[in-house]
């Protein structure tokens, strides 16, 4: 892993182990890092490997959890600190609380701080919506921007944790265990995701980025702001598209051409009219 061009993305300088430097790299790579899964919609199919997940961020696109998560921990790792891997699961609206792999998340560990003696954190940059800066891995409620989140003990995974949204947010929960997790716990959910007409990133195109105030998000043609300044608009022609990623969420898809582009607005458009027609 290219650790230097990674750090250059997100802004951030090499720096040791620390709390507060753990703080200001998630909050740099939720900021700067979209959650976005448009290889899907563009047909290019990932792979789940870190090393290619953190050369494509390094380039200037996003990913969603898997993506996300695991280039953060390798980087995280290449950096010095103690990170590992869980098996979790977002509880999306309508369904029930479990651990699906169909969520990768980050603890680290070693870092007291003033509000965490105990030193454990929860790091997320792969929940599009939830997390600006790690929380102790302690149960309570905890306020990020205009967000409330709870952690608390799980009931699904026994000796695991609990991560309740806000009910402003676009999920309702995650439950992650404590046991270790290699890359390949998560490679059968990635087909499932990427693949599946059940899968949201199949049917919707969603490109979200977080900050200290709140949220942008994409949602098919809908650009929308939660926290701070808000909005909702409904992007009406490409280059409009296409300027809001850039803009907003940092994605200037230089690596997708002018064909791929052309198409992608076709499909997107394609699936915001159905959407329409169907509410």
């Amino acid at each position: 892993m290219n650790v230097p061009a990674y750090l250059n993305r997100l802004r951030q300088p090499a720096a040791p182990p620390s709390a507060d430097a753990l703080r200001a790299l998630h909050a740099a790579h939720v900021e700067r890092v979209a959650y976005e899964a448009l290889e899907v919609w563009l047909g290019r199919p990932t792979t789940i490997d870190p090393d290619e997940s953190a050369a494509r961020i390094a380039a200037g696109r996003g990913g969603y959890c898997y993506h996300l998560n695991g280039a953060f921990a390798a980087l995280l790792a290449a950096l010095g600190y103690d990170v590992t891997r869980h098996v979790g699961g977002v509880q999306n609206r309508g369904g029930e609380a479990g651990i699906t792999a169909n969520h990768l998340v980050l603890t680290v560990r070693g870092l007291p701080a003033p509000d965490n003696p105990g030193g454990a954190w929860l790091v997320d940059a792969g929940l599009g919506d939830g997390l600006h800066e790690p929380l102790p891995l302690v149960a309570s409620t905890y306020r990020q921007g205009p967000f409330t989140y709870g952690l608390r003990p799980s009931q699904v995974a026994p000796g695991g944790w609990r991560f309740d949204h806000d009910p402003a947010g676009s999920f309702i929960g995650m439950d992650f265990g404590l046991a270790p997790a290699e890359m390949s716990a998560f490679e059968a959910m990635h087909r499932h995701l990427t693949t599946s007409p059940d899968s949201g990133f199949v049917r919707t195109a969603v490109v979200q980025r977080r900050d200290a105030l709140g949220v942008d998000t994409l949602r098919g043609l809908v650009l929308s702001r939660t926290g701070g300044k808000v909005l909702t608009v409904t992007l009406d022609s490409a280059r409009d598209y296409y300027a809001a990623l850039a803009d907003i969420f940092e994605l200037p898809l230089d690596d997708v051409s002018a064909a791929e582009k052309e198409k992608l607005w076709i499909k997107v458009h394609a699936a915001h009219e159905a959407w329409l027609t169907s509410t």
